[in-house]
């Protein structure tokens, strides 16, 4: 059996927490494999994660100068073989000084990189990356921009393993939304989710729709964020007039359900994405969404065909796209299934999580990387 400890750590329920969510849902039916959640004491990720009814390890996961994590979590790495599956580099940290405390050379430490970084190379992280075992990219850009002029160092242990999300019902029954926002009949029902950050271009989003009738559409924003930044966003859609049009939401459960409900989504991210979990999303529930062209997104979204494209913080652009797909419900069915039909062939969920217990399988099966401070064998 393998075991696999996966290790997340931020505050909130983000991109990374989902990913994780349903990769152990099904390691934790997979006789092959043994699952467990590394994470910290902050109850709404503990809460999801409590429903997947699996051994969950509590630490403080402070990063490069904590010293407790490491040594508790060694001692689940004493026998066997074991996969550390991270998915920070702050995480990995911990996980590679907990390997070389275990003493266990059947341990692999594996880095899931969730956004578009470059290599740091100052000394500890120049030697943090010389431990990994393997870094798994979800798309060709991601893996080139942390590349960059590194590939002779790294590039043997890099793959690229496209995310992929499923349909997972959890907790209570979706409301009808339509009929929790009040909205007139002929409203088209527009979406946003996902985390409310600066980021994630909310503002152009919301500047372009003060360019667009009101009544044609109404918009839902699913998902959370700092107090700070919602604050700004509740003080945005008061002083131009959109309270009617624009709905805060919160966190909800069963995104997908919601998904469904909607018209198409728009997601004007500013920032280049490493994949884009939530246009994913959109793709698997077969609705029509816009999305900026900045980061990996053209690598499955193409233009016209399966969704539309705008340059991130274009707001010109945006306000076209979404008159667009406003006006031409013909435009959004096509979209949404074309977009179905290729989630279905080439990003579904079993292929992705077959690619990924392959890969725990091959690095076990192969000589381990040598961590920089740990013991040589004598020649």
């Amino acid at each position: 059996m393998i075991n696999v400890f996966h290790i997340v750590s931020n505050k909130h329920w983000t991109g990374a927490e989902q990913y994780t969510y349903d990769l152990v849902e099904r390691l934790r039916n997979d006789p092959e494999f043994y699952a467990e959640v590394v994470c910290r004491k902050y109850p709404v990720v503990l809460k999801q994660y409590r429903r997947l009814e699996i051994p969950i390890s509590i630490l403080p996961l402070k990063g490069v100068t904590d010293i407790d994590s490491p040594v508790r979590f060694a001692r689940l790495l004493r026998k066997g073989q074991n996969v550390i599956h991270v998915h920070s580099f702050k995480d990995a940290f911990m996980a590679v000084m907990a390997r070389r405390i275990s003493e266990n050379r059947n341990t692999r430490v594996v880095v899931s990189v969730h956004g578009v970084y470059k290599p740091k190379n100052n000394y500890m992280y120049t030697k943090l990356y010389k431990s990994i075992d393997c870094f798994v990219f979800s798309s060709e850009m991601a893996r080139e921009a942390f590349l960059g002029k590194a590939k002779k160092q790294y590039a043997d242990r890099t793959v690229v393993l496209r995310d992929s999300v499923c349909d997972s019902m959890i907790g209570t029954q979706v409301p009808d939304l339509r009929r929790e926002l009040g909205m007139d009949s002929h409203q088209a029902l527009i979406m946003y989710h996902g985390k409310i950050s600066p980021e994630k271009g909310l503002e152009s989003l919301l500047s372009a729709l003060t360019h667009v009738d009101k009544a044609k559409y109404h918009l839902a924003i699913i998902g959370d964020g700092q107090p700070k930044y919602k604050a700004k966003i509740k003080g945005f859609i008061v002083a131009n007039g959109l309270v009617h049009n624009v709905s805060l939401l919160g966190f909800r459960d069963n995104i997908l359900e919601y998904l469904r409900q909607a018209d198409f989504g728009v997601l004007p991210s500013i920032q280049p994405e490493a994949l884009g979990i939530s246009n994913l999303e959109y793709m698997m529930a077969g609705k029509a969404h816009i999305c900026s062209d900045n980061g990996a997104q053209p690598e499955y979204v193409h233009d016209g065909v399966n969704g539309l494209l705008v340059p991130p913080g274009d707001e010109e652009a945006l306000t076209a796209a979404i008159n667009h797909l406003l006006n031409d419900t013909a435009t959004r069915s096509r979209l949404g299934t074309q977009a179905q039909r290729d989630f279905e062939e080439n990003l579904d969920y079993p292929a992705f999580y077959k690619k990924m217990t392959d890969l725990y399988r091959s690095l076990l099966n192969a000589a381990p990387v040598i961590d920089i401070d740990a013991p040589q064998p004598e020649e």
